[in-house]
Formats: structure tokens, C-alpha cells, sequence
């Protein structure tokens, strides 16, 4: 597909938005900087003209306005994709962020959520009645695109992933058909929307189950001081194969951040952060995770009873939106002591205070499902590491950007060779390492839908050329 774009004074879909619900946003309009604005504040993109949409009706239109002015079209749902792709240059950005209505079934357990959603909108409206269902760990992230790539958390190993949860899509495709897919109508759509990522249409809504969590759970932070790091990371690392499903426990490298736990004298300082959460009883927990509270000598103990909704906003604080982001990823099956060593290394030198490495651990009933069951295709994947590489000033490109770049090529010998798609920084050729053994499906999925490539604002899955 030769994707167009229109010049913003070139007049060319002046009459489009007539009869719609929503809103649409052009350059000369005071709240166009702001609509375009998304997450990481290095993409700094000027589409054409913004679609607000109030509804499915207003998702259709703009489809179809796109597909037929062969528009390059960008779809945002949270905007906290790192690569950018909510926005567009040129082109036709579709916002739905005014959709984010989460509407909840206590008898069922399930529950209705809108394209705009953000993690905190769901957690909202499951809490009021004890359930969750698992999703990241930033309460500012969307929904919609944490789920179309898969979606991990706190939860994971206890239920499986986001896409493990996922009942059934109302998606607009390429053609500006409203389908409803689910396993048993459209079910090769549903399979490729669970990890496909965003290339077969825009989910206008989403039911996930729900499961009972909360509303207090035993969870928070053991932090140890960097020189500590290569023992507490082997520590982690053998506590967690024997771990239960129910704990999961997550390692942070990076510099002190001026949380209120945290004596002043260690802010800015290297530290381990050890991210603990039990999803289960809480007696039970303490015992489970005793053997990570009484190791060596931290500096701050936090973990406690929290609120599961506020532990889901503990870290908001650390990423908040604005500040420049780039990030590489990898999977690994197993933490070696060699892969351990190179991220302490790196780890001390870190390119900016915000930065940081860190580790989530995977596995459980996430790892039960068949690598084929969803597109989603990295059931062997015991840990998850983001190399999250953030800071402020753009003359520090230089120094952060490489540097993430040369630790992730300095810990490719240990890892599984697969990629979480959400974490992919930029078009790189990564696609395949993150859609792994099912990327040939996918493509055939993609030439079924959207034979045109009119979803390419993603990690694109290519059609076969007609």
C-alpha cells in the first residue's frame, strides 16, 4: 500500500467530521499540541488532523476516511507506546481516549472495557468489587495496546497473561466492518488479536474475566545497596524457581529515586530494588516471602499490606509522561550467572538517574499455555527484561540511546532470542523476535483483514503482496 499524506493547509478532508460525534482536532486549533502530545516525549509527530472519537460510529468514519484517501493512519488508545506509533505525521491520528468506559459484572466476573481505558479506569471499577484481572504495573498505561501485545503484571504468573483473560473484542477492521470475535465466531481474528499487537483493526471494546484479588494485598519494595547486587540477584533468582504461582518477584537496577521510604542519604545512589507481590492470602505470604525479607542487609524493608489498586500507582511516580524514553528488550528462560554479572556491569553506569534495568518475572500459568494457543508466542520466558533508558535533556540522545543499545547487544548471548512487541523501541527488523514461531500465521492473518497494510502504525506484520 503507497501510503499518502496531506499537507496540513491542503484543504483536502476540510468537510470530513460532519455528523460526528466526537471532535476533530486540526493544527490550527489551541488544543491540537496538547491532543498529539503522547508518552514518551521523544516522538513529536503533526498529523494532519485528530479524531476524537465518542464511539464506534466515529472509529468507522475515520477507518474509512483513511482506507479511502489511502492515509497513513495512527491509532491511540493510552499513547504510552514506547515507539510512538499513536501518532502520525501527516496523516489521520485516531484518539480514543475519550472511550474509556469499564463497566463490571460481579456475578459473572467479567468485565466491559473501551479502547481508552487506562490501567487505573479498570483497576477503579474491579476493586469496588474485590477483582482484577492481570494487567501492567503503570496505572497511566492503556489498556488496549498493553493487551493487543500480550500484557504482563503483577497477576501473571497467578492467571496468566492479559490475552489469557480475554473473553471476546468488538474490532473495526481494515474495511470498516464492525466484528465481534471471541473462540467461537471470527476465532482466527481473536487468536491473532491476543499478541498481534495492533495490525487487524481498532478494538472498540475488550472483556477480560475477573478474578478475586484484594483488596489488600502483601506486597512493595527490599532495597539493597548496589554493591550488593550480584548476591541479592542470585538470591532472587534461586528463591524464584522454587517460588509459588502466587508470588512473583521482580529485580530493579538503577539509581535511588527520592521515594519517601528511602533515607535521604541514599537518594541518587546504585541500588537493587526487589519488587515483591503475593496474590494470595496474606498469612501466607509472609511466610512465602520470608526468605527475601531476612537476606543481607537492606537498606528499606516496605513490604506490607497495600491496597492492590494503589500498589498498581506505587511506581506512576517514576514514569510519568513527557520525559524522553528508549528502550530495548530481551526474554530470557533462565537467568545465568554471566547474564547477571554483565547487567550489574552495566548497571553501574547507568547514562542518566532515571534510567534503569530491570527483570520481571514470568512463568506460571502464563507458561502452561501453548506457544501457539494465541499469536502471543513466549510461553518459555521466565523473565522479561526492559533495558528503560529515560532522561530529560535531548542533548543526552547521544549518551543514552547507545548505551542501551550496546548493553542490550552485550546480554543477547544469554537470552531465549524473543522480544515482549511492547517493549520494542523502533522498526528495527525486531518484529520477528517478537512474534517468534507464529509470525507466518500472523502474516496470513494480516492478508485475510487488512490485505492493504492499512494498520502499519505498529510492529508491523506485513501482508503478502498481491
Amino acid at each position: 500500500m503507497t501510503v499518502a499524506t496531506i499537507p496540513a493547509d491542503s484543504g483536502e478532508l476540510d468537510g470530513f467530521g460532519e455528523g460526528l460525534h466526537g471532535e476533530v482536532v486540526r493544527p490550527e486549533d489551541p488544543n491540537y499540541d496538547e491532543t498529539r502530545a503522547i508518552w514518551n516525549g521523544m516522538i513529536d509527530r503533526q498529523p494532519a488532523l485528530i479524531v476524537r472519537a465518542m464511539g464506534v460510529s466515529d472509529v468507522i468514519a475515520a477507518v474509512d476516511a483513511a482506507r479511502e484517501h489511502d492515509l497513513r493512519l495512527a491509532v491511540c488508545g493510552g499513547g504510552h507506546n514506547i515507539a510512538g506509533n499513536a501518532v502520525c505525521d501527516d496523516g489521520l491520528m485516531l484518539d480514543l481516549s475519550a472511550m474509556r468506559s469499564v463497566r463490571v459484572d460481579p456475578e459473572t466476573k467479567t468485565a466491559r472495557v473501551e479502547p481508552g481505558a487506562t490501567l487505573a479506569d479498570v483497576d477503579l471499577e474491579t476493586q469496588a468489587f474485590g477483582l482484577a484481572t492481570p494487567l501492567g504495573i503503570n496505572s497511566t498505561t492503556g489498556v488496549a495496546g498493553l493487551t493487543l501485545g500480550g500484557g504482563f503484571g503483577w497477576l501473571t504468573r497467578t492467571y496468566g497473561m492479559t490475552v489469557d483473560n480475554l473473553r471476546g473484542v468488538d474490532i473495526v477492521t481494515a474495511d470498516g466492518t464492525l466484528r465481534h470475535a471471541s473462540e467461537t465466531e471470527n476465532a482466527d481474528l481473536f487468536w491473532g488479536l491476543r499478541g498481534g499487537g495492533g495490525n487487524f483493526g481498532v478494538v472498540t471494546s475488550f472483556e477480560f474475566d475477573l478474578h478475586e484479588v484484594g483488596p489488600e494485598v502483601l506486597s512493595g519494595p527490599v532495597v539493597y545497596a548496589g554493591a550488593d547486587a550480584p548476591d541479592v540477584l542470585r538470591h532472587v533468582r534461586d528463591f524464584n524457581e522454587e517460588a509459588p504461582e502466587e508470588a512473583a518477584v521482580w529485580i530493579v537496577l538503577r539509581q535511588a529515586p527520592p521515594l519517601p521510604f528511602l533515607p535521604e542519604d541514599v537518594h541518587g545512589d546504585d541500588v537493587v530494588i526487589v519488587v515483591t507481590f503475593y496474590a494470595g492470602d496474606m498469612e501466607d505470604g509472609e511466610d512465602v516471602l520470608a526468605p527475601i525479607r531476612e537476606y543481607g542487609d537492606p537498606i528499606a524493608d516496605a513490604v506490607g499490606p497495600h491496597q492492590y489498586a494503589a500498589f498498581q500507582q506505587a511506581f506512576d511516580p517514576l514514569l510519568t509522561e513527557g520525559a524522553r524514553n528508549y528502550w530495548k528488550s530481551h526474554n530470557f528462560r533462565a537467568l545465568s550467572d554471566d547474564a547477571i554479572d554483565t547487567a550489574v556491569e552495566y548497571a553501574a553506569n547507568l547514562p542518566s538517574p532515571q534510567s534503569e534495568i530491570f527483570f520481571a518475572q514470568l512463568g506460571g500459568k502464563m507458561a502452561r499455555v501453548p506457544s501457539d494457543a494465541t499469536a502471543y508466542p513466549h510461553r518459555d520466558a521466565e523473565y522479561v527484561m526492559n533495558v528503560h533508558t529515560r532522561w530529560e535533556d535531548p542533548a543526552m540522545d547521544d549518551d543514552c540511546i547507545p548505551w542501551a543499545r550496546e548493553f542490550f547487544d552485550a546480554m543477547a548471548p544469554y537470552t531465549s532470542g524473543g522480544a515482549y512487541v511492547n517493549f520494542i523501541s523502533e522498526d528495527a527488523g525486531e518484529e520477528a523476535r517478537g512474534y517468534g514461531d507464529n509470525y507466518d500465521r500472523l502474516v496470513a492473518l494480516k492478508t485475510k483483514y487488512d490485505p492493504d497494510n492499512l494498520f502499519r502504525m505498529n510492529q508491523n506484520v506485513e501482508p503478502e503482496q498481491r
